[in-house]
């Protein structure tokens, strides 16, 4: 867990390579089951596609439900990005018993430098970053642009939501055996060092 620009998406793929785990993303998962038949839950539209194509939040219920489908296929797997509030929290209790809560820790300021400098070829679909990681040639730097959500104001609002929506549910697991804090600011070397040591001994000692 952790706010946007974190790291939560690569650290999440490198766990799931080393323990050889399905990596869940809320994302993906509804992704490959647009076309779930979801009238059972009495919602606006009848699949989760439906409500991706109208452009409307697709309800808790519904990821809940695809989130419990992934998991009950998995052979072990680890969450990113999902519970992202309380409500979707009490659910995933219902579901699965975890092993590990990961939260990393960057600081506002850092996120938001983070999320406002990355850059993304339109011809490509690489991204950049424009401190960190720049391309050498200069017809690509020359094209690369900036995604309407990682506008200084956008990103703003994006850490807004989550300190109003999942810093509630990060505080709901701090009593949890497996729950561990890793600075977020190092080099993703640094953090995976740590995430790693950390899973393997939550994990032997459980």
């Amino acid at each position: 867990m952790g706010p946007p620009g974190a790291g939560k998406g690569t650290q999440s793929e490198r766990i799931a390579e080393t323990y050889g785990i399905e990596h869940v993303t809320t994302g993906d998962a509804l992704r490959a089951n647009k076309e779930m038949d979801i009238s059972h839950l009495d919602g606006e539209h009848d699949t989760p596609g439906a409500y991706m194509d109208a452009g409307d939040l697709v309800p808790d219920a519904v990821v809940d439900e695809i989130v419990e489908r992934a998991l009950d296929s998995a052979d072990g797997f680890v969450l990113d990005g999902y519970p992202r509030n309380p409500d979707q929290a009490v659910a995933l209790e219902g579901m699965t018993d975890l092993d590990v809560v990961l939260v990393l820790e960057v600081s506002r300021e850092t996120l938001i430098n983070r999320l406002t400098g990355r850059r993304l070829d339109p011809e490509t679909g690489e991204s950049y970053h424009v401190e960190f990681d720049m391309p050498d040639d200069e017809a690509v730097r020359d094209r690369l642009v900036q995604r309407e959500d990682d506008s200084r104001e956008a990103v703003e609002n994006r850490l807004d939501v989550f300190e109003r929506e999942t810093a509630p549910v990060i505080d709901r697991y701090r009593d949890h055996e497996g729950y561990v804090e890793v600075d977020g600011e190092r080099p993703p070397d640094e953090v995976w060092a740590a995430i790693d040591s950390a899973v393997a001994s939550k994990v032997e000692g459980s």
